[in-house]
C-alpha cells in the first residue's frame, strides 16, 4: 500500500462533498454540504489564500481521505480557546482528518495516514516542535487513531464542539518532535 497526498484543489470539491455527506463523516464534521458551502469553506486553502494545508490523501492512487494541517498560531480564536485550558507550546501544529469511504474505516488506514503525515510534518516544517489535536471525547475512533499513531492524551478541555448535539468535553492529544530529530538540526 502506497500512501501519497497533494494539496486539495478546487477540482476535488465534488469528491470532498461526497465524503462530507457520508453519515460517519457528517456526524463529526457537521459541515454544510452544498457545492457553494464546500467552495466557500475549502476554496481559500485550495487557492493558497489561507495558511491551512488541506491534503487529498490517496492510497495506491485512489483518493480516500482529507487531512488538514496548520500552525495553531495562525488561527487566533482557536489558540485562544485552547491555550486558556491546555499548554500550547510555541511552534505547535494541529491536524484534522477524515476517511471518506465508510468501507475503509476500522481497518488501520487512518493510523497509517496520520503516522505518515506526522512524520512528514517534522520534515516539511523544521520549526514545528509539536502537534496538538483536540478530539471530542465521544469520537473514540478518532482518538484511538491518535493513540495508535503515538500521540498521548495530555489533558482535557472544554471547547466548542463541531456538532451542536455534543457537549464541550474534548481530549487533547500531543506528540513532540523526536529528540533525535531536534538534536540533528542543532548547529555544530
Amino acid at each position: 500500500m502506497t500512501i501519497t497526498w497533494r494539496r486539495l484543489g478546487e477540482s476535488d470539491f465534488p469528491q470532498l462533498r461526497k465524503w462530507l455527506l457520508e453519515p460517519h463523516v457528517a456526524r463529526w464534521w457537521n459541515h454544510e454540504t452544498s457545492p457553494e458551502a464546500v467552495a466557500r469553506d475549502f476554496g481559500p486553502a485550495a487557492r493558497g489564500e489561507e495558511p491551512s494545508e488541506d491534503f487529498l490523501v490517496a492510497v495506491d492512487a485512489n483518493p480516500v481521505a482529507l487531512v488538514q494541517r496548520c500552525w495553531i498560531a495562525d488561527y487566533p480564536q482557536y489558540i485562544g480557546d485552547l491555550a486558556s485550558q491546555a499548554e500550547v507550546p510555541g511552534q505547535a501544529m494541529t491536524l484534522d482528518y477524515l476517511i471518506g469511504d465508510p468501507q475503509l474505516t476500522g481497518r488501520g488506514l487512518g493510523t497509517r495516514i496520520i503516522q505518515a503525515i506526522v512524520e512528514a510534518t517534522w520534515t516539511d516544517h523544521p520549526d514545528a516542535k509539536s502537534i496538538i489535536v483536540p478530539v471530542h471525547s465521544a469520537n473514540r475512533a478518532s482518538w484511538r487513531v491518535l493513540e495508535k499513531t503515538g500521540l498521548h492524551r495530555y489533558t482535557e478541555a472544554s471547547l466548542e464542539p463541531d456538532n451542536p448535539i455534543d457537549d464541550r468535553l474534548h481530549f487533547v492529544y500531543r506528540i513532540d518532535r523526536p529528540a533525535s530529530d531536534y538534536m540533528a538540526k542543532l548547529p555544530l
